[in-house]
């Protein structure tokens, strides 16, 4: 018997709504949420954003939190959309059950620590906050905050497809029978850290974004949160994941291959699994960011997937704003809108083909949707999508192969002296641009891979509960001295979390499976889980798996003045599964 994957609630807060009803009617009359910024402080105030349009008091007002203390806009979004989606699932009560809370985020608490950061050096009491950006933390808190404290808790963080990546591996756990919900999605909070960092990379438009028009000039950033509750064979649906496909474009760190290869194999993949044809899909909630790559690529790997028959498409993010990593969930909820009102979201600002370019939808209204694709594509070419339908489909994936895994070898890296030894694999060039634990993590990865005869595994999968934190915190430092002018574009390419597991997928030339977990000291249980799933299910025979952290004197002074262990300066771990012969 095939496994139905019911979506059974869905919860949203963005720019053009705060819940569900308001962002239906704001998509249905074509109301964009972005402009100026109120609520993030930032000198470059002249760029539009796509802002929820409460403040951090007025949503801790919401969610009946008491109290002065400082909570990220991160937390305290996804845990509105979360109440919103358990109320429209009527799960008030889930003791008993096998319950999973998986989120998606990059920046978690930044928002937090980036206003902090000079206070925390001296300030004992607000040792609590350095935590505040590793994205686990946040997660946590919106578990405690929606009534899910006994929940398994996930965090992953694969840049812009995160909250996609998240609802995939709510999925698959229900596949599985590893649990009974899932309370899949994403968050995330505007922050001075990661407007700053794509201003670097010269991608913001200063006017409102027009993706796939041919005066693109880049994107806005948005905020939000959105969240959905998936559950196995349930009695009633808001419709059903029928299919989806995780790849890598394994070509560049912030840029997509001119033929999107990573975003057509994800597709591809997507339409495979659900047993549908292309052109049994009516509509496509595209990436589309506006950025001239972007659109492009994602146009070719459209017309690669479609032909010249191609389904409506349209990206709202002209309505919302980019909203990294919680985008995928957002547009998920958008798309399940979509299909229960029978219409299709415009693509507002569009006027102008570009060459070689879709022309999407500028919205239609009676429009049966059966079958809809999202997707989801992330910095460094983490490429997801997803099909949603409004009933079950026949030829549904059941998961039946079971395959044993080993470990086929491993390799540690610990010390800064060891570094030295990566010149086997990397030139002194290209390893002069490379951080410390960048250079740790190849060099675990590539001992750990020649050991085991394989030069490209079929899944990249990493674990980092703090990510590129040297990378980072520099990046932090350079905004308090500098004002937010004169900044390196190359440290905010080098600080997504995700970083690691793209770069080695990118010298492997690897365009399989690519995720990265990042969920404090459960980060390596959780991938370690999901490689052995996947060989377990006959998705991979190969999986090279890697935990990696670092520290800083900062990081480190922090953990000591709040009594905690100093973390390691240095730590990379690669491990290769392998099927079990």
């Amino acid at each position: 018997m095939s496994e139905r994957i019911s979506i059974t609630g869905a919860g949203i807060i963005c720019a053009i709504g705060n819940d569900s009803k308001s962002v239906l009617e704001s998509l249905r009359s074509g109301r964009t949420g972005i402009g100026q910024m109120k609520y993030l402080e930032s000198r470059h105030s002249y760029l539009p954003v796509g802002e929820v349009k409460l403040s951090n008091g007025e949503m801790k007002q919401m969610l009946g939190i008491t109290g002065d203390e400082p909570m990220s806009r991160t937390t305290l979004m996804g845990a509105i959309a979360i109440r919103q989606a358990l109320e429209e699932a009527g799960l008030k009560d889930v003791k008993g059950k096998r319950v999973a809370l998986i989120s998606g985020t990059t920046v978690g608490g930044m928002d937090l620590t980036e206003n902090y950061i000079e206070r925390m050096k001296t300030d004992d009491s607000l040792l609590y906050l350095p935590q505040s950006n590793e994205c686990g933390k946040s997660t946590v808190e919106m578990a405690e905050l929606t009534g899910l404290e006994e929940a398994e808790t996930c965090t992953i963080s694969t840049a812009c497809s995160s909250a996609l990546n998240s609802i995939i591996l709510g999925a698959e756990m229900l596949k599985r029978d590893e649990v009974d919900i899932v309370i899949a999605g994403g968050s995330e909070a505007l922050s001075r850290f990661h407007l700053n960092g794509f201003n670097t990379l010269m991608i913001l438009d200063k006017e409102q974004c027009r993706p796939f028009d041919d005066t693109r000039a880049g994107l806005n950033l948005g905020e939000g949160a959105a969240f959905v509750v998936l559950e196995k064979n349930a009695e009633k649906s808001l419709a059903y994941i029928s299919g989806y496909g995780n790849r890598c474009d394994a070509f560049h760190q912030t840029a997509s291959s001119e033929n999107g290869e990573g975003a057509y194999l994800a597709m591809k993949d997507a339409l495979d699994m659900a047993g549908l044809a292309p052109d049994e899909i009516q509509y496509v909630n595209a990436h589309g960011t506006g950025t001239p790559n972007n659109d492009i690529s994602e146009s070719q790997a459209l017309i690669r997937i479609f032909g010249e028959n191609l389904p409506e498409i349209s990206s709202t993010k002209s309505f919302t704003g980019h909203t990294t990593s919680a985008s995928g969930s957002i547009e998920t909820v958008i798309c399940l809108l979509a299909m229960k009102n029978d219409f299709t979201p415009g693509n507002i600002g569009w006027k102008v083909r570009t060459e070689g370019g879709i022309i999407p939808t500028l919205g239609k209204e009676n429009v049966r949707l059966e079958n809809v694709l999202c997707n989801s594509f992330g910095f460094g070419g983490n490429d997801s999508s997803m099909v949603i339908s409004r009933e079950v489909n026949a030829n549904d994936e059941t998961i039946s192969a079971e395959y044993e895994s080993e470990t086929a070898a491993e390799y540690t890296v610990t010390s800064v002296e060891e570094l030295k030894e990566l010149k086997e694999f990397v030139s002194p060039m290209e390893s002069r641009r490379m951080g410390k634990l960048m250079k740790a993590a190849h060099l675990a990865s590539f001992r750990a891979l020649k050991e085991a005869g394989i030069e490209c595994p079929d899944a990249i999968i990493t674990a980092t509960s703090r990510g590129m934190l040297e990378i980072s915190m520099q990046f932090l430092e350079d905004i308090a001295a500098n004002g937010e002018e004169l900044l390196k574009p190359t440290l905010f390419m080098q600080s997504t979390h995700n970083t690691l597991s793209s770069a080695i997928a990118i010298r492997t030339g690897c365009h399989g499976y690519n995720i990265t977990y990042s969920h404090g000291d459960d980060s390596m249980k959780w991938a370690m889980r999901d490689a052995e799933r996947l060989i377990a299910t006959g998705k991979a025979e190969t999986v090279l798996v890697g935990s990696f952290d670092e520290s800083t004197p900062v990081f480190t002074e922090f953990a000591i003045r709040a009594g905690k262990e100093a973390p390691q300066e240095l730590y990379a771990k690669a491990i290769v599964l392998t099927r079990k012969q």
